[in-house]
């Protein structure tokens, strides 16, 4: 790892960004967050791209949180400027045509867990914890938190979680849906790795269109998003991938998907 806040690598098609300050847990400070916003627009300028997996240095945290030493001298105008910043870069994460994965290897926490909440889906290691405990410290959670985490488990239980500032281990959050999977943490890069390369091994486009119209559908009603799928299913004919795809399952061999 080098001094830099944010490292993005590039193996075949699957980029990986850690979040690299291991000595503060990975907090969330301006700088971080800008540095994950140039990671994530350099990840959106790369047409090889096909998967892109989030996780953070060191062994205790994914992101523990934003940087409270930082943000306890913030006055109004500070603090909502940098609410607009870590909302904005979430946004931009969330809106990669590609799928995002979170490995969360520890504590995610606050800023921490609106951040895997912004990837489309999240692996833990079994030493995870997850919660929002801004309110501990007389805030709310300012990146997404809210808004995120009542579409992610149930209406109640999302607001009890934000009211308390409660923490929950990896099993209950894979109980509860939070996660997706939980696995041992020396395990962890390794099995989301492989989650990874079998996305990056299906066809991209029609990846890219079923997030697209999973991520919009989301806030409209079913009538509108059946309507937006059809659309975008009927799109795809006109690909060299769909050709592709449907001529090599009926020859009984491997696709060879071009992103074209």
């Amino acid at each position: 790892m080098s001094d830099s806040p944010v490292e993005l690598t590039h193996v075949g098609a699957i980029s990986t960004i850690t979040i690299n300050r291991p000595s503060s847990l990975n907090s969330l400070n301006r700088e971080t967050l800008e540095a994950l916003a140039g990671a994530i627009a350099q990840v959106a300028d790369r047409s090889e791209v096909r998967c892109v997996i989030v996780t953070g240095a060191g062994d205790r945290a994914f992101v523990a949180g934003a940087d409270i030493e930082a943000m306890s001298s913030m006055g109004e105008a500070d603090a909502a400027a940098f609410a607009e910043l870590g909302g904005s870069t979430f946004a931009a994460l969330e809106a990669l045509p590609v799928p995002v994965i979170a490995a969360v290897n520890g504590f995610a926490l606050g800023g921490g867990c609106e951040l895997a909440m912004a990837c489309d889906f999240i692996y833990a290691s079994n030493k995870a914890k997850f919660g929002q405990p801004e309110v501990k410290l007389g805030v709310l959670p300012g990146f997404g938190g809210t808004q995120r985490l009542l579409r992610r488990v149930s209406l109640g239980l999302a607001r009890e979680l934000t009211y308390t500032g409660r923490m929950l281990g990896a099993e209950e959050a894979l109980r509860v849906g939070l996660v997706n999977a939980v696995v041992p943490r020396a395990e962890l890069l390794d099995t989301v790795t492989a989650v990874a390369n079998e996305i990056a091994g299906v066809g991209p486009l029609a990846v890219s269109a079923a997030k697209r119209v999973m991520l919009e559908g989301a806030d409209t009603s079913l009538g509108d998003g059946v309507a937006m799928e059809a659309r975008a299913f009927g799109a795809l004919f006109a690909s060299a991938d769909q050709k592709e795809g449907m001529v090599a399952f009926l020859a009984k061999r491997p696709a060879d998907f071009q992103k074209r």
